[in-house]
């Protein structure tokens, strides 16, 4: 009937399509949700009509309750859903309008294990400290996740220039939530190290480790009247310098060893910019050896072979000339020093400076 018109106060019956309300978010994934964590998804009804939102949840064991859903307020008419799964395994999310099932329900979703806390994970050891590593010598950190929960570990390290395969990480499972990870970089340079659990950086993660350049003995310089063949008497100061600026990182260690083989004490005075300065005191006449060692191995002219003179008697030296003052590259730089005394002792000397220079007495 075409021309049919609506009689006045006829009462009108909305028109009902369940399958038009659709519902969507994380908590009706396949996958992706835990236990004890909140799995929130959103039933959007506004072109399935009027009629009530109905929800249920099954879960493995077959425990089915009903969870509320709460009406968002505005046009759209959308229901947010919020459930805690308390078991692991396939659950089934029952989604109902107006007592009919809507579209795709009932929705399959796997619940996993509980993941675990990464800020309850602690990591220590030399491979995370900012100084001290040094490039193509291994070095090592231990990972601590007791009372973290399940997780998996994960460690990362960029070199320099971003890279993330330049460096091969080993990680041994200790047991007792240790794991002891191992890596040797390969070159010199800020890297950057992540560990992860369970997805996400623990505490202080990425460290920043500056490895130092692989150290070079060859290349340290020692200079000083205490390493000089002879010059050097009993209880004198006997001092010389050593210079590690161009040699990468490593540990610098001197011995001193007096006639007998004994070990002499040796002080260490200053240290600036690379450059260590020390002193020792020779109790005995007689051969003394100086072993100068960087990272292990022995620098050039090491062990240093210094004859010490008997004390020397009541005597006076003083030394006056231009040589004392300045010089020319290339020219000769004279000074004359007198020795006067009962007991005149043998002369040392000794030239520092950026470069080689040879003495000649008369």
């Amino acid at each position: 009937f075409p021309k049919a018109k609506l009689k006045p106060g006829a009462p009108l019956k909305p028109k009902l399509n369940p399958k038009k309300a659709r519902a969507y978010g994380p908590g009706i994934e396949p996958t992706g949700n835990r236990v004890m964590r909140p799995a929130v998804f959103t039933v959007d009804t506004f072109s399935a009509g009027q009629g009530q939102v109905t929800v249920y949840i099954e879960d493995p064991v077959g425990t089915r309750e009903e969870v509320k859903p709460v009406f968002n307020e505005g046009k759209n008419k959308t229901y947010t859903v919020t459930y805690i799964p308390k078991v692991v395994g396939p659950h089934k999310v029952t989604v109902l309008f107006a007592g009919q099932h809507i579209s795709k329900s009932p929705f399959e979703v796997n619940v996993d294990k509980a993941q675990g806390d990464p800020s309850k994970v602690t990591a220590k050891g030399p491979g995370l400290e900012p100084l001290g590593n040094i490039a193509n010598k291994p070095t090592y950190f231990d990972i601590y996740t007791a009372g973290a929960g399940l997780g998996d570990v994960t460690v990362a390290i960029r070199d320099p220039q971003g890279n993330k395969n330049s460096v091969e990480v080993m990680m041994e499972d200790r047991g007792d939530n240790v794991y002891h990870c191992t890596y040797k970089p390969v070159q010199a340079g800020p890297h950057s190290v992540d560990i992860s659990f369970a997805g996400i950086s623990i505490p202080r993660s990425p460290f920043t480790v500056d490895v130092g350049q692989a150290s070079n003995p060859n290349a340290c310089r020692a200079s000083g009247r205490g390493l000089q063949p002879r010059g050097v008497r009993v209880k004198q100061v006997a001092d010389f310098k050593v210079d590690t600026r161009s040699a990468g990182s490593g540990d610098l260690k001197v011995a001193i060893k007096g006639p007998k083989g004994l070990e002499e004490p040796v002080k260490q005075k200053e240290i600036q910019d690379g450059v260590n300065a020390f002193e020792y005191y020779p109790h005995s006449p007689g051969k003394h050896s100086v072993s100068i060692t960087w990272a292990g191995q022995h620098i050039p002219k090491s062990p240093f072979e210094v004859q010490v003179g008997p004390e020397s008697g009541l005597q006076k030296i003083r030394a006056w000339g231009p040589g004392l003052e300045g010089g020319v590259v290339g020219k000769s730089a004279e000074f004359v020093v007198e020795s006067v005394g009962t007991e005149v002792g043998t002369l040392g000397f000794a030239i520092e400076g950026p470069s080689q220079a040879k003495i000649e007495c008369d």
